[in-house]
């Protein structure tokens, strides 16, 4: 598969450059409407070199970084990590993007503390109804309330269109995460090879509904899945 590992994402409300890095596999590994975790790797060596080719191509002329990898930031290598720590003192980036399951909530302060500089921890809470997102999506994620999750995630992922999803449910997502977080990616669900099924109509139904979405200062939305520039198409 040719998988695109470095992009520039200039037309958002927050420009940055953003790689695609090799892992270990994701910890939680049972959300059941991913597949991505297909580009975990259990080779350090491999994933080190392929680690540090992406990293440079960095120019750090955006002043930010975004970091992604098929888990969570967590599950990258020791050495890479050093490697992105290298990039960032080289390329005098001032702001670092990770991603992170729920259950790393605990250690964030870990990276805060290894990079030395402002890192924007996000979350992919991919929907804000409790029943569809641990029992059908098996996201794995309980908390109190949305103040708990804003405690360690300033920003969190949405996805949209999936069937057994409501436009009252997508429209109460959409407005939980704009009010109470300082940056929301906005997913449309592509289908893969789990079991999970897009619903091209309540997708048709958001882009219309929401269409003001696209000029919101908060957001990013992904229509496919490679809208960031890296990545590659998911083969269904």
């Amino acid at each position: 598969m040719n998988i695109t590992r470095y992009a520039r994402i200039e037309n958002s409300p927050r420009p940055r450059e953003i790689v695609l890095l090799k892992a270990f596999p994701c910890q939680w590994g049972r959300c059941s409407f991913c597949d991505y975790i297909h580009d975990n790797s259990a080779d350090e060596s491999e994933m080190n070199s392929t680690n540090a080719g992406v990293l440079r191509q960095v120019t750090g002329d955006l002043k930010a970084l975004q970091v992604i990898n098929s888990g969570s930031c967590f599950e990258i290598p020791a050495a890479s990590l050093q490697l992105i720590k290298e990039t960032v003192q080289r390329c005098q980036v001032q702001q670092l993007y990770f991603e992170a399951h729920w259950s790393y909530r605990h250690r964030l302060d870990e990276m805060r503390r290894f990079f030395g500089l402002p890192i924007i921890f996000i979350t992919g809470v991919e929907t804000f109804d409790d029943h569809f997102r641990n029992q059908v999506l098996k996201k794995g994620m309980i908390y109190r309330d949305i103040a708990e999750i804003r405690q360690y995630f300033a920003s969190v992922c949405l996805m949209i269109g999936m069937q057994g999803q409501t436009r009252e449910m997508i429209s109460n997502d959409v407005k939980i995460a704009i009010e109470n977080f300082d940056y929301v990616t906005i997913n449309l669900f592509v289908d893969n090879s789990t079991g999970i099924k897009a619903d091209l109509e309540l997708q048709a139904w958001f882009k219309c509904e929401f269409a003001w979405l696209q000029q919101h200062e908060k957001v990013d939305i992904l229509f496919e899945n490679t809208d960031f520039g890296v990545g590659a198409a998911i083969q269904s």
